[in-house]
């Protein structure tokens, strides 16, 4: 605890909070009297030569981002073998305690999220991504002013093995502008709930990267929800990167369509469907804030009105997109019936082979059950394979988050080409105890054993 002692020149106050990157203090700067937030970073997150200059090259690239709606980088010096940074220091309340108060209505929540998307925009201008933008890294000052944190700070949790072991300054530099270069393929960074799919894979990162995530905050912010949770963090990353999520227009149903067509658009899985830049989200935001003070609506051009609408139903109309295909080739055909005239009796033939064709497509959840098991089979730690009724258990050596992934990946896949029938639902159990394991057995019946298990009469390796 350094409460009360004087480092270089700030004279430290008071404990703020703590972090994974360290302990914030408030302290006051004495050569120019003013309050400053004092971050200590823990030892181990900068005790890597290579990491260390990574560091100061990005912070001394977002304290030269200049904007209302990003806390201002003073300071970044180092005492005792210790390193810190000086930060502005932020008087007021983060959105996530703004929205578990109930403090924040949609027009609060949309002005929010147009000052930090106007900060983002100034930031990736210049090649800076935030990499960890969440409800907590946002503060609202108390006369109403958005205050994003931490910016350019979250490259900090990179993992240290896997960094490479020298890197000449000047291509550091150049790296860090474009906002990816040192991000290692495969790590997985960020805060859980507020990641964007390509981090929960762990795959390079741009810009729409901080977009996804700030769309999080805008639903959280309307809602008071989170749109993508599971049971485990695991199960989180899996909604984030296959998962849609509810229509804000459902959670609440006081909220515009045109809100929701905005967060939709955060939201969407390819990188490429989102807003291609933190600028063009802040329109969208400023149209919907003078509709909201108005009470009018602003009239988009025809495309985007079309596109708009054609997301909402998407997202609205029973079974997504195969319901609205079902619908309109029910719709094509009773007009065709119509108006052709069509003779009734000369209908049992083409029954009979439409009958054949539901039988075959009501008879296709077995044969893409079959698939699923034969790639699952070739997942090295998924060690057997249960199914039920309409229920199958995946167990997994340990389940690294790969191979999680990979497996509900595979389920999900299976999931979205059943045409007829009730959804599949699946479990992955990681290193059950033998125990557990003859429960299952007792219980479900087994369709795939890996070769070192051996199970009653099931051939190893094979399904059942």
């Amino acid at each position: 605890m350094i409460v009360g002692q004087t480092l270089k020149h700030y004279r430290v106050e008071s404990q703020l909070g703590k972090g994974g990157m360290g302990v914030v203090y408030k302290a006051r700067d004495t050569r120019l009297d003013r309050p400053v937030a004092l971050k200590m970073l823990t030892p181990d997150l900068v005790s890597n030569p290579n990491r260390r200059k990574r560091f100061l090259l990005e912070a001394r690239s977002a304290a030269a981002v200049s904007h209302p709606a990003i806390a201002q980088v003073y300071d970044i010096d180092e005492i005792d073998g210790n390193m810190y940074i000086a930060m502005e220091f932020v008087d007021g309340r983060t959105v996530s305690r703004l929205v578990a108060e109930g403090e924040l209505d949609l027009l609060g929540a949309v002005e929010v999220a147009l000052q930090v998307a106007d900060g983002l925009a100034k930031a990736h201008d210049a090649g800076i991504l935030h990499r960890d933008i969440k409800s907590d890294n946002i503060m609202v000052t108390r006369d109403g002013h958005a205050k994003l944190l931490d910016f350019g700070l979250a490259k900090l949790l990179e993992p240290e093995a896997e960094e490479p072991p020298e890197v000449a300054p000047e291509d550091l530099s150049r790296t860090l502008t474009r906002g990816r270069g040192l991000t290692v393929p495969g790590a997985v960074m960020g805060t859980i709930s507020y990641m964007s799919p390509e981090q929960a894979r762990g795959k390079e990162l741009d810009p729409r990267s901080d977009i996804f995530s700030l769309g999080i905050v805008l639903y959280e912010m309307v809602t008071s929800e989170l749109p993508f949770k599971g049971d485990s963090p695991l199960d989180t990353m899996h909604a984030i990167a296959y998962e849609e999520a509810r229509p804000v227009t459902i959670v609440r149903r006081n909220l515009t369509p045109e809100l929701h067509r905005i967060v939709f658009r955060c939201l969407r899985k390819r990188p490429e469907d989102r807003y291609p830049d933190a600028r063009a989200l802040a329109e969208d935001l400023r149209r919907l804030k003078r509709d909201v003070e108005s009470g009018t609506r602003t009239r988009l051009p025809a495309g985007e009105r079309l596109r708009g609408w054609i997301d909402w139903l998407r997202t609205s109309f029973p079974f997504g997109t195969k319901g609205l295909v079902i619908l309109g080739a029910a719709v094509v055909l009773t007009a065709a019936l119509v108006a052709l005239r069509i003779n009734w009796g000369g209908l049992i033939g083409p029954a009979f082979i439409a009958l054949f064709g539901y039988r075959f497509a009501r008879n296709r959840k077995k044969r893409l059950i079959a698939a699923f098991i034969k790639k699952a089979a070739k997942v090295t730690s998924v060690r057997a394979v249960f199914s039920g009724e309409d229920r199958m258990t995946v167990v997994m050596d340990k389940a690294p988050a790969k191979d999680y992934i990979r497996t509900t990946a595979l389920i999900e896949e299976m999931n979205s080409k059943l045409y007829v029938g009730k959804r599949v639902s699946a479990e992955i159990l990681p290193d059950p105890d033998e125990g557990e394991f003859q429960v299952l057995l007792r219980k479900m019946g087994i369709v795939y054993a890996r070769e070192d298990v051996v199970v009653g009469r099931t051939a190893p390796g094979k399904t059942a």
